[in-house]
Parts: C-alpha cells; sequence; structure tokens
C-alpha cells in the first residue's frame, strides 16, 4: 500500500473543501454550477467557482504520487471542462443573438447573463434581468484562453471554434457599449439604465489581448482553429480605460469590481501609477473591518432594502450611504493580487484579515459569507459613526464566487501553486512588458511614371512590382478576407460585420495561401486623399 506524502495529505483537505463547497452544487448533466437555494447558473459565477477547481488540478498534477492522486486531479480538471462546456453550450443556443448583437448592440439582443443549471436554457426574460454584461463573456473568454494554454482542451469541432470567433466580435467594440455591469443593476441611479463601465471595458481588452492568434486546439489545430482579433479595436478600449480610472462609470466614483481590473485576473492596466492611484482610491472609501463595500449607495442586501424591487429613484439612494454591506469577497481579490506583485505582507495582512470572516460549518470546512450588514437597530449609529458598529452575516453562505477565491488564495499562501501556472499567458507581467511602439513607414509607388518623378527629387522607391515575393493590396480586399471569419451557416454566424480596417491591422504582414501579403491604410480608400 501506498501512502499519501505530507503535502498531498493538505491538498486532500481542500479536495474535501471543493467537493463540500462549490462541487456539490455542479449539475451532474450540464456542468452548470448554481447556488442551493434556486437553478440560476450565472455566467461569471461559474467561471470564478472553477477557478479553484483548475488550480486545485494544477496542484494535483505537480505532487500525484499514488493512483489516487491522479486520479483526483483527472477528476477535478474534466470538472472544469464540464462546466467551461457546459456555458459554451447554454451561450451556442442563443447563436441567433450573438449573430445579432454585432448588428445592433441592443439590450435586448444580447446573451443572457445566467442559465438554468438544469438543462442551459434561459431561466429568466430579455427584459427581466440586466442581461447585457460585457465582462462576463469577456471573461469567459480570457479563462478559455488560460485553461487551454494550460494544455486542457475546452474546444472540441469548427463549429465551437466560430462561436468564440463571434464572441470576439460580440466583445471587440466594449468601449462604446453601455451595459449593465458586473453588478447586473446598471448606472448607480439604480434605474436599470446602462453606461459604460470600467470594468466590462478593462475585462474586454484582456480577453482580446488574450485570444489573439490562440489556437482553440492547442498542439492539435492547424490555421482553421486560430482566434483573430483586431487589433485597432483593442487599443480603442485600451484609450477609453485609460481614460476612465480611477472611475468605474459616469455616475460611480469608484468601484470594487476594479479589483478585478488593475490586478487578477485581467491585468487590463499597464501603468503602475493608474494602478496604484486606483487602488487607492478603492481601499481609502470603500475599504472595511468586514470587507469592502461594491460601491457607494449601493443598498443591495441592507436591512432597509425591499427585496421586492430591483431599481430605486434617485433620491432614495442617500438612505443607503455609511450602511452599505461589506463584501470579504474583496479581501479574497486582495490576498491573490499581493501575490501576483509579490507583496506578501499585502497578501498575508489581508489573509488574516478574510480568515477573521469566516463561518466554520458542523463538518468543519471553513466558509465564505457573501456579505457583512449592519443590523436594523444599529443603522443610525453607523451613520453616526462609519465603521463603529459589529454587523452580522448576510446573503449566502458559503457565496461560491468568494469561496473558490478563498480557496485559490490559500493554494497559493501555502506554495501548492504559484501564479504563473494560474497565468501561463503571463498578463500579470503586461505592466513589466509594456513598450513604447516603433513606427516605420514603407513608400511604394504603382507605377514606374510616379517612381520616375520622385527619383529626379532625389526620393527612391519602389513600385509594387519590384517588392516581391510580398503582395500589395487595398484595405478593401483585407476587409472582404475578414467578413469570412466566423463565418458557419449551421449556427447562422455572417462573418465580421465590421467594414473598415484601422491602421494597426493594414501595419501587419499576411501569410495568405503561402503568399506574404501587405495592405495600405484605410486612409487611401478616401477619394479626396487620392
Amino acid at each position: 500500500m501506498t501512502f499519501p506524502t505530507e503535502p498531498t495529505r493538505n491538498l486532500n483537505y481542500y479536495y474535501k473543501l471543493v467537493k463540500e463547497t462549490i462541487l456539490q452544487y455542479q449539475n451532474p448533466i450540464t456542468g452548470l454550477i448554481s447556488p442551493h437555494d434556486n437553478d440560476h447558473a450565472g455566467i461569471r459565477d461559474n467561471l470564478y467557482s472553477i477557478i479553484c477547481i483548475w488550480a486545485l488540478s494544477l496542484s494535483f498534477k505537480k505532487t500525484c504520487d499514488v493512483e489516487e492522486d491522479r486520479a483526483k486531479y483527472f477528476e477535478l480538471q474534466q470538472a472544469t471542462v464540464k462546466c467551461m462546456r457546459g456555458l459554451l453550450l447554454s451561450m451556442m443556443r442563443q447563436s441567433d443573438k450573438i449573430e445579432k448583437f454585432q448588428l445592433s448592440c441592443s439590450v435586448k439582443d444580447s446573451i443572457h447573463a445566467k442559465f438554468s443549471a438544469k438543462d442551459g436554457h434561459p431561466v429568466v426574460g430579455d427584459n427581466d434581468w440586466g442581461h447585457l454584461q460585457i465582462d462576463a463573456i469577456s471573461l469567459y473568454l480570457l479563462t478559455l484562453t488560460q485553461i487551454t494554454t494550460s494544455g486542457v482542451q475546452v474546444i472540441f469541432t469548427l463549429e465551437e471554434v466560430s462561436v468564440i470567433q463571434n464572441l470576439v466580435f460580440y466583445i471587440e467594440t466594449a468601449y462604446c457599449i453601455p451595459d449593465f455591469g458586473i453588478w447586473s443593476r446598471g448606472d448607480k441611479t439604480n434605474k436599470g439604465i446602462t453606461e459604460l463601465n470600467v470594468s466590462s471595458i478593462g475585462m474586454a481588452k484582456a480577453a482580446l489581448e488574450a485570444m489573439t492568434e490562440l489556437d482553440l486546439f492547442g498542439a492539435n489545430g492547424g490555421s482553421v482553429s486560430v482566434i483573430h482579433v483586431m487589433s485597432d479595436e483593442t487599443r480603442k478600449n485600451n484609450a477609453i480605460l485609460m481614460s476612465m480610472l480611477p472611475r468605474e462609470s459616469l455616475s460611480k466614483e469608484t468601484d470594487s469590481s476594479l479589483l478585478t481590473v488593475i490586478g487578477y485576473p485581467s491585468f487590463a492596466v499597464e501603468s503602475s501609477t493608474i494602478i496604484k492611484q486606483t487602488m487607492d482610491t478603492i481601499v481609502s472609501k470603500l475599504g472595511g473591518r468586514y470587507g469592502f463595500k461594491r460601491f457607494i449607495r449601493d443598498g443591495y442586501k441592507t436591512p432597509i432594502e425591499d427585496p421586492n424591487r430591483l431599481h430605486y429613484e434617485s433620491w432614495e439612494l442617500q438612505v443607503f450611504e455609511q450602511i452599505e454591506c461589506q463584501w470579504p469577497l474583496f479581501f479574497c481579490y486582495m490576498v491573490i493580487n499581493g501575490y501576483f506583485h509579490n507583496d506578501e505582507k499585502s497578501a498575508i495582512y489581508y489573509s488574516d484579515l478574510l480568515e477573521e470572516m469566516l463561518i466554520t460549518n458542523d463538518k468543519g470546512f471553513k466558509l465564505v459569507p457573501e456579505l457583512y450588514a449592519v443590523p436594523n437597530e444599529n443603522l443610525d449609529a453607523e451613520r453616526a459613526n462609519p465603521g463603529s458598529q459589529n454587523r452580522k452575516v448576510g446573503g449566502a453562505v458559503p457565496f461560491l464566487w468568494a469561496q473558490s477565491l478563498y480557496i485559490l488564495s490559500r493554494l497559493l499562501r501555502e506554495k501548492y501553486i504559484v501564479h504563473g501556472e494560474i497565468d501561463p499567458i503571463n498578463r500579470r507581467r503586461k505592466e513589466q512588458s509594456s513598450l513604447d511602439s516603433i513606427v516605420q513607414v514603407v513608400v511604394l509607388t504603382r507605377d514606374a511614371n510616379i517612381q520616375s518623378s520622385l527619383r529626379q527629387h532625389g526620393i527612391i522607391v519602389q513600385t509594387h512590382d519590384e517588392v516581391a515575393p510580398y503582395e500589395v493590396h487595398s484595405s478593401n480586399v483585407l476587409a472582404h478576407l475578414f467578413k469570412f471569419l466566423g463565418k458557419n451557416e449551421k449556427l447562422g454566424f455572417k462573418g465580421r460585420k465590421k467594414k473598415t480596417i484601422g491602421l494597426l491591422d493594414t501595419s501587419k504582414f499576411y501569410r495568405i495561401h503561402n503568399k506574404l501579403c501587405s495592405f495600405t491604410p484605410e486612409v487611401r480608400n478616401d477619394p479626396y486623399l487620392q
């Protein structure tokens, strides 16, 4: 008989914790995860829930020295794949919405943000929930990239490749698409109004960068399974992102969701100055003993909230100021970001704070509650002296999103994994690898007559024919070729809709049928500049 080593014994505790607090809620048919009290499986919640399952599988992969541990590694890996594919199939059933949204960018055409865990079908109507959540779709693409790059195949067919390519088109213009944001309710006036949210734009930017030239079939793929991203769309998202931080949106001065933008999982910001400014703003305005507030005047789950109302009038929101619920979830982010930024002192500080917020169940497992709320009888005292009152547990216990990140933080703290293993595409190095772009311009002539005229003025250039084996074409040709990306008749996808091609995308060489091609900028197609 082979006995487990000491490291594996400790891992077995986290294996049991994952089974008890997360995997028991995974539907055996669809692979989707839903809380114990309802059937709603949110895209974002599912993605964060499986992060720790994937991370734990990587931990077992390194230490599995007995057959039982190898089985656990494979079980956890396949549970991750099953959930990712469950989300994929649910979104595939809404391929008509994916296609329509690329033209309309309308709320009614957006993919649903949550599905039934039992069958993967919608659980609420188009207008009964804030479904347009760009960050959720972006997080799916980012997570898919990380898992695929780690060597785990999630995508199996070319039809599924076309879905992913169209999801890239779905999010690429996030910089100009107002959505309901990470909390599903829209702007802070709480009237269900969409607005530009930095948490959505940042996650979209990260997903676009991550998906660029990704082969979804891994080592078994080829050109047909590679995802293409328009570089100009990525840069536009970055420009809006940098111009809005440290704000979350027009109505929100800041939001704890920005932790996902300046740190794990997106690492979307390259400027260390803006990262620090945003972090300081979040900690100073939203930090507390029990966690962080989501945003200022957030009435969710407070004692005076009306659970039967989804929205409030603007003048009513003032009553929630200083009594907003505090979420241990954001302590989890602070711990993880501490380890990613090699700031162990900060990571341990927030890890210790988080441990004090945990609830131990009758089996001895530690659970992360959704939030802590001020008791109704202490509201006036809390308003008079913010932070003075003790709070009580509210919401779900465990809160699966936070539970998963807590387990991930423990795996990092106990060094069962290192950050590079859960970030194989090196998003964390985005800040360090930011370099100034070098622009090189090549001038060519269309015919020998113009070439001769320029030579008389001392300008030596080549014609299109003289630069063989390179071929030079108009950007209209490239736009036409891009129309075939993501096209799939079975699913109703008609290819990329946008006809214009930006400067960054025409500043590349393309290999087309073993020919090296370059394309003139879009501006050359303007008749006034011919």
